[in-house]
């Protein structure tokens, strides 16, 4: 199947085991891995710094979802933020897309705890 390759052609080589289809090099020594990590630190989180809270129930079936966006926070920081909030309000969610979203309408427990934060907190949406 040769439509299954990635483009740049090899993959594997018997000697040196799977290799990178970017920089040809073995993927435990890859220059590719090693840039994206870095371009993946120095991102920038986008939004004007203003935290928002929000409800939505919009293509959810009715249920109730608070919507914490606009956290000036990337990679592992935000995820152990959206971690944290979940375990503080007892509750289940998910971090999409740079978005944390928690099972029912938490804004009243998120407020303060993003506050303690040191983040400026807005609520959006009534």
């Amino acid at each position: 199947m040769s439509g299954s390759r990635p483009p740049g052609g090899v993959v594997y080589i018997s000697g040196l085991g799977r290799v990178c289809p970017r920089c040809a090099e073995p993927v435990a020594s890859c220059r590719c891995a090693g840039q994206r990590a870095a371009a993946a630190a120095s991102a920038k989180p986008r939004g004007d710094g203003v935290v928002r809270l929000r409800r939505e129930t919009q293509q959810r079936g009715g249920k109730v979802v608070t919507v914490v966006d606009g956290v000036p926070l990337v990679g592992a920081e935000l995820e152990t933020l959206a971690k944290t909030l979940k375990q503080r309000c007892g509750t289940g969610g998910t971090l999409r897309d740079g978005v944390i979203e928690l099972q029912g309408d938490q804004r009243d427990k998120v407020e303060p705890l993003l506050r303690e934060r040191g983040f400026t907190v807005k609520r959006a949406g009534g």
